[in-house]
This record gives C-alpha cells, sequence and structure tokens, in this order.
C-alpha cells in the first residue's frame, strides 16, 4: 500500500556543496616556511585609483594528521563508518574500500510534533526520504557525496552505448566536503559532517514533497540538534532533533484545523551499504502480482529501449551446505531469515495475535522451498539488548501507531538496483481496530452473534487482528493486491459450508474480499470461515517469486521457466491475478465477492435488511448517545453504495487478461450483453426503484439526516457512471467491435429510462424519491449535448469535452428528444406530479435549445 520516493537530484542547501573550507588559508600552512622569508603583511596596499585592492583568498590547508583532528578525547565508534564525536562535533571516517559504494539512505521520523498530520503521513516511523548515495573522492583533497538514480542503465561497459548512456547521466554532486585528516592506517578519510547533519537538506532528513505536504518551512537552527549518531557493521543510524517552522492551514475533512508556528519532530537516518553484488533480479510478469523496481535498458533492444521492471523480494538462499538439499526438493531453512520484531509500544494483548498473522506465511514459503523463512517475534528490552532500536535499518517491525487513522499499511524499503527487499516497518494505526469492527457487523453480524455489539471480544478482535496482519506482511513480502482473485470463485459455493471450510472465500487474502457477506443464516457459516485467510494464489505467487532456479544465472535466463510456470498454472482460474489499478474490468474489484457481482449484492442486501431493523439494539451502549447507531447507519448505507458500485462496473466493462503469445484467445474482451442487461435490471429493481427498506425513520429521528438526500446521493452516483460519455464511448467501441452480439448504448439508456419512468406508462403519482431520480436523469443527459468550457491550457486542459468528441452528445439528443415527446403526452392527475413533469420539459428544451 505504500511506495518508495524518487531519488533526490539536488540537497535543499546549495551552500552545503562547500562546507567546511577553510578561506584564505595558504597553501604551505602544513609545511616548514623557507628561512628568511618574510610573513605576508596583512597591510593593505595603496594604488592610484585610490580603490581598495582585491584580496584573493589563498588556497585551503591540507588535511592533517590523524592525531592534530581527532585527539585522545574522542568519543569512537566503529561500523561501517567509524564515528568520531569531539567537543560536540561529529567527524566520519570513510574508509577507501567504501568509495565508490552504494549506500542506501533511509530517513524515518522517530518521535513526531504534536498535531504534524496530512492524511496518513506525520507519525512516528513514518518514512520521510529515501535515497542512494556514493562518497566518492574528488579533487582538491576533498570528499564528494553523490545521489545516485538508476533510472537509465547500460551494463555492458565495452560496448559504445555504456559511453554515451553514462555521458547522459552524469550523477549530481550533492555536498562536497574537506578531506580532514588520514586514518591511522591511511586507509580512509576523516571529513567533518556537523554541519550538514546539523542543517536541513533533503539527502538525510525529509524528501521535498513530504516536507511541503507537512507544511514545514525553514530549519531553526537554534531549536535543532544532533541527538547520537551510532555505527554498526553495515549502518550507521544518525539521530537529530530538528525544529522547523510550520505554516497553518485549513486541515483535512473533518479535522482541526493545522496549527502555525513551530513543529519539533526527532529524526532518524540510516545508512545501510547496499551489496557489492546486487541480487540477481527476477523480472516482473503482469500476470503475477509484485511490486517493482524499475530501470530504462539501453542494452536489452538492440534497436530501441526497453523498460525492464523487476519485483520487489527477499533474499532467500539456502546456506551452503543445504544446497544440493534444495535442488532435490527438501525444505531447507534460508540463510538469512524474514524477521519481524514487534514493537514493544504495542498493547500486550494484540501482540500474540500479530505475531499468528506473520507466521501463518510460513507454509507459503514452503512451496518455494524454504522452512521457517519468516518469523515474528517481541523486541527484545533494553536489559536483553541494549542495542537494538526501532529505527535501525537492520530490523524490521510492525510498529504500532497510536493514531485516529483508521488502517494499517505494509511499505517496505528495497535496493533499486536488483529490487531486493531490504526492511520493512509495517504500520499499526491503533484506530484500524474500529475499521475492523464496523467491517464485520456490516457484513459478519447476521451470521456471527460476536459481532452484534459495539464491543467486541479480545478473542474475535484478536482474530480479525490476525488476517490483518497478514495481508500487510504480504505487501512486505512484495504481493500486490489481486482484486481479481475473489472473482474465481463461484457465488453460490459461497454459501456451501463445507467448500468454504475447504477453498475459504476468495483465493487470496491480497484481494479487498474482507469477509463472506454472500453465506446467508441457516448455511452454517460462521468464526474463521467468514475470515480471509492465505490462500492457493497467494502461495502460488510466493513460489513464482521466491522458488530458486540454480541453473539460472541471470533473469533473462529464467524467464523462460517462469513462463510455462505461469502458462501452466493459469489453466486453473483460482490463480488468476486481477490487477487493483484497472478502471474496466469488473472482475478486479475490490470489497466484492465472487463471479457475478449482481447475484453476490443480493446476498449482500438481504443481510443488510437482517441488521437494519436491529441497529438500535445492537448498538445500544448504557449511558451514552447515539453517535455508534449513526456511524453503524452509514456504515450499512455505504455498503449497499459498494454493493450498488460492484453491478455498474459490468456496464461498458472490458475484462483484461495479460497473456504471453503462448496462450490462447485476446488479451481484452467486452463484457457479455447478457451480463451488462442483468446489471441494468438489478440496478432498476434495487436502486431505481426506491429501496426505502434503507429509511427507518426511528433511527433517523435520533441522528437527524433527511431520507430523500440518503437515497439520492446513492442514486446519483451510479447514474453519473453509467450515462458518462467514457462509458457510453465504451458501449459505442463494443458495438463497433461485436456488431450485433454487443449491448448498444441506446438500448442501454432504454432499459435505463423504462426503470426510471414507469409512471409515465402506469399514471401514477410520482413521489419526492423518483422526482429527484428522474431529474438526475435528465441532467445527465443534458450535460451530454451542453458543450464544456473551453479548456485552459495553462492549466492543463486540453482535448475539448468527450461527449462532443464522440457519439455521446448525439445519443444524448436523441434521448432528450425522445423523452420530451413521452413527457408532453403523459396524463396526470396529481399536481406535484405536473409540476414535476413540466419542469423536466423545461429542462430539456433548455439543453436541446439553450438560446
Amino acid at each position: 500500500m505504500s511506495k518508495p520516493f524518487h531519488n533526490k537530484l539536488m540537497i535543499a542547501m546549495a551552500g552545503a556543496l562547500c562546507l567546511g573550507t577553510t578561506i584564505g588559508m595558504p597553501a604551505n600552512a602544513q609545511r616548514k616556511k623557507n628561512a628568511g622569508t618574510p610573513a605576508p603583511s596583512t597591510a593593505a596596499a595603496k594604488d592610484s585609483t585610490g580603490k581598495p585592492p582585491m584580496i584573493k583568498p589563498g588556497p585551503k590547508a591540507g588535511p592533517k594528521s590523524f592525531g592534530e583532528v581527532i585527539n585522545e578525547k574522542a568519543k569512537a565508534d566503529s561500523g561501517l563508518f567509524n564515528i568520531y564525536k569531539q567537543d560536540d562535533r561529529f567527524f566520519f571516517e570513510i574508509p577507501d574500500s567504501l568509495l565508490g559504494r552504494d549506500v542506501l539512505v533511509v530517513n524515518r521520523i522517530s518521535k513526531s510534533a504534536a498535531g504534524l498530520r496530512a492524511q496518513m503521513m506525520g507519525f512516528s516511523g513514518d518514512i520521510i526520504g529515501e535515497n542512494v548515495i556514493r562518497f566518492e573522492r574528488g579533487p582538491n583533497n576533498r570528499i564528494f557525496l553523490k545521489n545516485i538514480s538508476y533510472s537509465d542503465v547500460s551494463k555492458d561497459s565495452t560496448q559504445p552505448m555504456f559511453t554515451a548512456v553514462m555521458n547522459s547521466n552524469l550523477q549530481p554532486i550533492s555536498a562536497a566536503f574537506d578531506i580532514k585528516a588520514f586514518s591511522k592506517e591511511n586507509k580512509g578519510s576523516i571529513i567533518d559532517l556537523t554541519e550538514y547533519i546539523s542543517g536541513d537538506n533533503d539527502v538525510l532528513f525529509f524528501d521535498g514533497m513530504i516536507k511541503n505536504m507537512l507544511k514545514l518551512g525553514g530549519l531553526q537552527p537554534d531549536k535543532s540538534y544532533i541527538s547520537d549518531v551510532r555505527s554498526y557493521p553495515v549502518n550507521t543510524e544518525i539521530k537529530t532533533v530538528k525544529t522547523y517552522s510550520r505554516s497553518g492551514g485549513p486541515g483535512m475533512p473533518g479535522m482541526p484545523p493545522a496549527p502555525g508556528g513551530n513543529a519539533t519532530v526527532e529524526l532518524n537516518s540510516s545508512m545501510v551499504l547496499l551489496p557489492a553484488v546486487p541480487m540477481q533480479p527476477r523480472y516482473f510478469d503482469p500476470r503475477v502480482g509484485f511490486f517493482t523496481a524499475g530501470v530504462t535498458d539501453f542494452d536489452a533492444d538492440p534497436q530501441g529501449v526497453k523498460r525492464l521492471q523487476m519485483i520487489t523480494r527477499w533474499r532467500l538462499e539456502p546456506k551452503a551446505e543445504d544446497v544440493e538439499k534444495y535442488k532435490r526438493g527438501e525444505l531447507v531453512e534460508p540463510k538469512k531469515q524474514i524477521v519481524f520484531y514487534i514493537d514493544p509500544a504495542t498493547p500486550t494483548k494484540w501482540r500474540k495475535y500479530l505475531i499468528m498473522g506473520v507466521n501463518d506465511w510460513q507454509t507459503a514459503f514452503e512451496q518455494a522451498g524454504f522452512k521457517n523463512a519468516i518469523v515474528a517475534k517481541m523486541a527484545p528490552t533494553p536489559a536483553e539488548d541494549s542495542t537494538w532500536s526501532i529505527d535501525d535499518a537492520r530490523f524490521s517491525a510492525i510498529v504500532y501507531k497510536p493514531s485516529e487513522v483508521p488502517n494499517a499499511s505494509g511499505p517496505h524499503v528495497h535496493d533499486p538496483r536488483s529490487g531486493e527487499i531490504l526492511e520493512s516497518h509495517i504500520n499499526w494505526y491503533h484506530n484500524v481496530m474500529r475499521l475492523l469492527r464496523n467491517w464485520y457487523f456490516v457484513q459478519a453480524a447476521p451470521n456471527d452473534t460476536r459481532a452484534r455489539n459495539m464491543q467486541f471480544s479480545d478473542e474475535l478482535m484478536g482474530e480479525l487482528i490476525r488476517f490483518v496482519s497478514s495481508h500487510e506482511v504480504g505487501h512486505t513480502l512484495g504481493l500486490r493486491h489481486n482484486f481479481g482473485s475473489s472473482s474465481t470463485y463461484p457465488v453460490e459455493k459461497l454459501r456451501d459450508k463445507e467448500w468454504v471450510k475447504a477453498n475459504g472465500h476468495a483465493a487470496s487474502i491480497m484481494d479487498y474480499a474482507r469477509f463472506n457477506y454472500v453465506a446467508q443464516p441457516g448455511d452454517g457459516i460462521s468464526g474463521a470461515d467468514l475470515y480471509p485467510r492465505i490462500n492457493f494464489y497467494d502461495k502460488w505467487a510466493i513460489e513464482w517469486g521466491y522458488k530458486l532456479l540454480p541453473e539460472a544465472k541471470s533473469a533473462e535466463a529464467e524467464k523462460s521457466t517462469l513462463n510455462k510456470w505461469v502458462v501452466d498454472k493459469l489453466k486453473d482460474k483460482k490463480y488468476w491475478f486481477g490487477t487493483e489499478s484497472n478502471p474496466d474490468d469488473p472482475r478486479s474489484q475490490s470489497e466484492d465477492l465472487g463471479d457475478n457481482a449482481m447475484k453476490a449484492s443480493g446476498y449482500g442486501i438481504k443481510n443488510l435488511q437482517r441488521i437494519l431493523p436491529n441497529l438500535l439494539t445492537w448498538t445500544k451502549v448504557e449511558q451514552e448517545g447515539y453517535a455508534s447507531l449513526g456511524e453503524l447507519y452509514k456504515e450499512i448505507a455505504g455498503q449497499f453504495s459498494r454493493y450498488m458500485g460492484h453491478v455498474v462496473k459490468n456496464v461498458g466493462g472490458i475484462y483484461e487478461t495479460p497473456k504471453t503469445v503462448e496462450q490462447e484467445g485476446g488479451v481484452y474482451e467486452y463484457v457479455p450483453k447478457a451480463t451488462q442487461k442483468e446489471a441494468i435490471q438489478f440496478l432498476n429493481q434495487q436502486l431505481f426503484t426506491t429501496p426505502k427498506w434503507l429509511i427507518n425513520q426511528d433511527i433517523l429521528s435520533r441522528i437527524g439526516g433527511d431520507a430523500p438526500s440518503i437515497i439520492l446521493t446513492r442514486q446519483e452516483s451510479i447514474l453519473d457512471r453509467l450515462m458518462s460519455a467514457q462509458t457510453l464511448n465504451k458501449l459505442v467501441n463494443g458495438e463497433t467491435a461485436l456488431g450485433t452480439a454487443a449491448y448498444p448504448a441506446t438500448e442501454m439508456l432504454q432499459d435505463l429510462k423504462k426503470g426510471i419512468f414507469t409512471e409515465l406508462t402506469t399514471h401514477q403519482p410520482i413521489d419526492v424519491y423518483r422526482r429527484n431520480l428522474q431529474r438526475a436523469y435528465v441532467d445527465n443527459l443534458s450535460e451530454l449535448v451542453t458543450p464544456a468550457p473551453a479548456a485552459n491550457p495553462a492549466m492543463g486542459g486540453g482535448g475539448g469535452n468527450l461527449a462532443a468528441r464522440t457519439d455521446g452528445a448525439s445519443i444524448g439528443r436523441a434521448q432528450l428528444t425522445a423523452l420530451r415527446t413521452e413527457l408532453r403526452a403523459a396524463i396526470s392527475t396529481d399536481a406535484m406530479t405536473r409540476n414535476h413533469l413540466q419542469d423536466l420539459i423545461a429542462r430539456i428544451n433548455k439543453a436541446l435549445d439553450p438560446k
């Protein structure tokens, strides 16, 4: 759910390029002066012009001896970079062996400022910047810090293309430091980083985008300081306290205004040495959902360029003594386990469930040939290990955040050269438990009596926490959301107790298939069989991403084997991956279940209709008001809207099934006409025929709100999609491709009109709910024929009105003209109905003839 930062090309402080340089010192300061040579005069000479002379600064001093710079009182700390703290200054020893090596810098908030929030950013543990840097020896006894980008690559240094790419991708020098001295063994350079660490730059601290998001301004040097610098074998940790000016702002919706003034934060910057030899990458396949690291390779395509995407994954390798066992198919333990530590701040009663959520992935890794590959454990106490820190980049953790944010996220840090995941901090926000309660209440209460109150038992909440933990861990293993997973299961099977016990209600925990809302009371499905689980697709994805191919010595050499695996596996549709980023494929949706949204949503609505009459009782809390009633009523209305959204995506839908040439059939396919007509029929019955079951005056009298607005809000959002120029254009394109087998846009609108304007043939009075709906229908058609304002290129506009550039306008005009004729012929004895019909005619006249 979280994304890595783009590498930055320059630091925020331009003056950092010459930090530590002494101006005006003579070049021979470190040498004996010649006998008899007078010292240079400091008096200003006069000339005939009467102007003061130009004084040119002399060359700077060269490095001193180690003992002259670092004395016996210095506090030393050895590690990746030896650190010397002396008189409140911090000297880094840059070994010659590390010059030119890639170092990953990860910046986090250790302790956040009060009120420093922007959406999900601003909490303790949040990553605020990420860069790859190198230290390189420069002229005039300086060390350059370069910010490294891996966007363009050419690997073969013997070819002219390598030189061309290098010449066009000179890496920027972000800072320069004088070499103060050389190390004792003369194998390293001593530089003073005090000013660089004390100041503000986007290499060690806030990425510019995050800084702007948090409304942070200039650094307040007098209120900032270096807290600690520690070095370990492969990483150096820098902790600082920074105070920034902060501009006030309106704040997030529903939140108080963002305060101005100053904001003080404790920041931790981890400098982690990347492997000298990157892990062998594995190329991304769109049929298996992994996060990626991408580069543009100028060697991969001899007649062009190719964008290479490498999946992100941990480096799992068998121990040297177990390699042959692994090749024989025996389970072996990896050379290095994936270990997640549980934040000591986590409430005790939830720790075991978070641990179980991590350990549940062990069976998935067994399919890849590794046992005990992943494990969770409590973080050591200071008495057990005084050097352990949750900020240390060597350790992955599940970080507890006492926040009102109802969420959790699983970001990871990876090597941009290979996709190797190096560490992860899963963010566990306290209020995710409220989200879990609400989800489970509206989706499972009819089948699980434990959900019918506002305070879940620790056991139930713990089980729900376990599933969310597993989902977020999946992200840290490299897995993306698989929103298509749930569509591979037949809806009716989700009511079969034994089938669900064997198969779950979705093939992947990486789907947003929260709970089995299809199950009905009497089906006997409850408890764990209502929850998601690590399932078929998840185990397969881990196998595809992590199983080693020892005989393949490059990512290119693996491709044919990996492709064969996928082609064979996809003969069983439960291993299908549906991306979370496709706006047109109704199979790939969040929060849905089953292979038919109409059937699944119908079952879901039945369960909502069982909950609503009991809502007053089930949300009752002694000596409290009706806040919980209002919150859960809103959740029920929102769940109903989700069901409508699942259905409407079928209209104008386009299936996308990525394939290689070894697989039969096309990649893109229009949703069948019968399915689209079924969707319109469902919407006419469940939404456009007023869902009065959703209106409960006993509830509204306690929480407020007017019934017509509640209904119209849900109807308008669906109408907006159905009658948009985009949907109509897709239907027209489908008709072009399929001919008579397609669902024409005109037929869709006719089907829709039959459900929305039934009173024109029945001559029944039109109530307020239907009047609102019919006005929305006419307004949507009117928007199709009304020219959009001219786009302003300066504001990024362009392209004009889609309806005017396609058949949308003509379709809308024809529909309005036909509807006006029907409205004029309508007969009604009800005064409000007559007024309404006349108003609709006036609206249509204005749309068709705005003059």
